[in-house]
């Protein structure tokens, strides 16, 4: 498999606070790839830099090929690459429809825009019942359906996704989850940022394990898994 993204020795940051201290990575056409750590390691960071919102200080992103430096954030949703982003981040005043809509954007034609919405619903049956209530008023977990089902609107190749699972009810974590492999297996590539590392790596293809700005550990999810350190650290012993 061609690698589709590929970060290499990125440094990134806020301020005079250097967050990124020459992160490199790849996600393969194809993969999912679990990015684990602890809070505060850097990981919604890098896939801020990642997704452009954040300037590199120093290194390259590659996306099928395209160096991204001179990219902006809203060019790259055309290029095939979307995030789902943490704390899902809806527009709580819009209905359900029309946060779906705002997701395909880039998709002038109509009946795109119509079959993405039908394949939102299909994969998420309670935001077809929930149609035209404001996305404020949903729950946690309905929320962050919208969020992924939002983020499919473009079509994208690869999906950023960003503790998909944090503040949501153990029930709809396990659908999020089953959701994540359903998507991989119908060729959409992932990467993955989780806080429930053992589910991440349970689903993922390889692993990245990110403390304090670099990347500590990196390898096939299930020798992850395996890790005594990771196990130590991230799987509760």
């Amino acid at each position: 498999m061609s690698d589709l993204l590929t970060l290499d020795r990125v440094e990134a940051g806020y301020g005079p606070i250097q967050v990124l201290k020459g992160v490199s990575l790849r996600v393969a056409a194809g993969e999912i790839v679990a990015l684990i750590g602890a809070n505060g390691a850097g990981k919604s960071t890098l896939l801020r830099a990642t997704s452009r919102l954040l300037p590199l200080r120093s290194g390259s992103i590659t996306f099928d090929g395209d160096n991204l430096a001179r990219a902006q954030a809203h060019q790259l949703v055309a290029r095939g690459l979307a995030q789902v982003p943490e704390g899902r981040r809806v527009f709580p005043r819009m209905s359900v429809l029309e946060n779906l809509q705002l997701g395909a954007y880039t998709r002038p034609d109509a009946t795109q825009r119509a079959d993405g919405v039908e394949r939102a619903f299909t994969l998420f049956p309670i935001l077809k019942e929930r149609r035209a209530q404001p996305a404020g008023t949903l729950s946690g977990g309905e929320q962050q359906m919208l969020a992924i089902g939002r983020a499919l609107m473009s079509r994208p190749r690869l999906l950023l996704m960003d503790e998909p699972s944090m503040g949501v009810a153990p029930m709809v974590v396990q659908l999020i989850f089953a959701t994540i492999r359903a998507l991989n297996r119908d060729g959409m590539t992932i990467l993955l940022v989780e806080q429930n590392a053992r589910q991440a790596l349970a689903i993922a293809h390889r692993g990245y394990v990110l403390e304090t700005g670099h990347i500590a550990l990196e390898g096939e999810a299930k020798a992850l898994l395996a890790d005594d350190r990771v196990r130590t650290a991230y799987l509760g012993g």
